[in-house]
């Protein structure tokens, strides 16, 4: 049997690094299976984390904590870790172990000679000196993104400033009070600093005179960002100095203000992807009309509007989005017929997500019949991944005939929430529709609509 090259093998099983359940199985292969794929895993150990399967992760940990210990590491994982997140190091702590020196002895496990981090994590009022670590400077010479709070310990923030001259990417967790001003230092000082995300909580004031500060410490980087993340209303301008903006991501934090008025004339012309949550529909029209026909990617949720506006915004997106590839948006019934004309303007498009509910304003009945012939008809060739999110799904009969009519198109993927009704008499069906070729891979859930095979890394 022909092998391929451990490189080509590489290169093919990296591809899955999100795809937990295909890493998994491709384990149990062989062994040089398993000596490519456990660093790959081991390249961020968090991610795939589950609350309740810490322990397994933290016996891996402390077994380098002792000479004599009786089970040895079979791989070197502490090694492969390139995202020392000491937010999980920190409550893995808390849940199994009396603190004690454990946390300095665990620290120093990965703070080592041969470790090369490219993203750092720091918790809340987190107070033990990571640049005093003999061999820090070494581990963090490559570091690429900072994760931490705005209220961090000046010691602290001055010895990640030697540290942090590399970084790309800065998330910043902004507290309501205690600020520390010394962290504009971390906007300013990075010369490759490209990606930026302002994260507050929900619903919680701000200290607006250090917020507005930490605004117009973007100015000196306003050219070279490219990706921003903010879940407050700007206070300045600060969103039109971006002209090079590539990903916007907006998150309204506080109903009590729905105005984004600092969108309503903004001109991104570069940008690609529009990520709004609880954004007044009108401001997104605006602003999609204003980029200049590059967007690939928009996703626009949480947030009602009435049938006047889905349809606008509808139009909007197939008369300024030629090059449109995933697209999330809630379709009104009265509205499907603009489905058509989107996906006949939108011959790029590779994924939809259709919304069908909008909690108490949802429409009585949803006309699946109508939006499947659509889909069946209209879609083109690139189209084959879906999403459905609805309070009353379609019934049997209805995707047999969806299904039916797609015969011979590229094979679906496809996800929706729970379909409550003939759950057992569904799984067969959708079995039945996977042997026919009609189906590629199908996931039937109730909540959990994490990204379904889509395209979040490429940008």
């Amino acid at each position: 049997m022909y092998k391929l090259n451990r490189d080509v093998l590489y290169l093919i099983l990296k591809e899955f690094k999100n795809d937990k359940k295909t890493l998994y199985s491709c384990l149990l292969v062989n062994k040089p299976w398993c000596e490519i794929i456990i660093p790959i895993l081991w390249k961020d150990p968090w991610k795939f984390l589950k609350r309740g399967k810490e322990k397994s992760l933290f016996n891996v940990i402390i077994s380098y904590l002792s000479d004599k210990s009786i089970r040895k590491p079979l791989f070197d994982y502490v090694n492969y870790c390139r995202h020392l997140n000491l937010n999980e190091i920190n409550e893995m702590i808390k849940m199994i172990h009396e603190e004690s020196e454990i946390k300095k002895e665990i620290i120093n496990i990965f703070i080592n000679e041969n470790s090369k981090f490219t993203h750092l994590y720091i918790p809340h009022q987190y107070d033990y000196q990571l640049h005093l670590i003999p061999g820090v400077k070494r581990c963090l010479s490559d570091l690429q993104f900072l994760s931490c709070h705005t209220s961090i310990n000046n010691n602290l923030l001055n010895g990640l400033l030697e540290l942090c001259k590399s970084i790309k990417e800065l998330e910043l967790f902004i507290e309501k009070c205690n600020n520390n001003y010394g962290i504009i230092n971390l906007i300013e000082i990075p010369k490759n600093l490209i990606n930026i995300r302002f994260l507050t909580k929900q619903y919680e004031s701000i200290d607006k005179p250090f917020y507005k500060i930490l605004e117009n410490s973007l100015n000196k980087r306003a050219n070279n960002i490219q990706y921003f993340t903010i879940i407050k209303q700007p206070i300045t301008n600060i969103l039109s100095t971006f002209i090079n903006l590539k990903r916007l991501e907006l998150e309204l934090g506080d109903y009590f203000n729905t105005t984004w008025d600092c969108l309503e004339n903004l001109f991104l012309p570069f940008l690609q992807v529009l990520i709004a949550r609880c954004i007044p529909i009108k401001i997104l029209t605006s602003l999609i009309k204003n980029t200049n026909g590059h967007l690939i990617e928009i996703n626009i949720d949480r947030i009602y509007h009435d049938e006047m506006n889905n349809k606008l915004i509808i139009q909007t997106i197939h008369q300024n989005c030629p090059y449109l590839k995933y697209l999330l948006l809630l379709f009104r019934n009265i509205n499907i017929v603009e489905l058509d004309n989107l996906l006949i303007n939108c011959q790029y498009l590779e994924g939809l997500y259709i919304l069908t509910n909008d909690n108490i304003y949802a429409d009585n009945i949803f006309d699946w019949d109508y939006l499947f012939d659509i889909l069946s008809k209209s879609s083109p060739s690139n189209l084959f991944k879906f999403k459905l999110d609805y309070d009353e799904g379609p019934t049997l009969e209805q995707l047999k005939l969806f299904f039916d009519k797609w015969r011979g198109r590229n094979p679906m993927l496809l996800q929706t929430n729970q379909y409550l009704a003939c759950w057992n008499k569904l799984l067969d069906f959708m079995d039945y529709y996977k042997a026919e070729g009609i189906v590629k891979k199908y996931d039937l859930c109730e909540s959990n609509f994490d990204d379904f095979e889509w395209i979040q890394e490429n940008y």
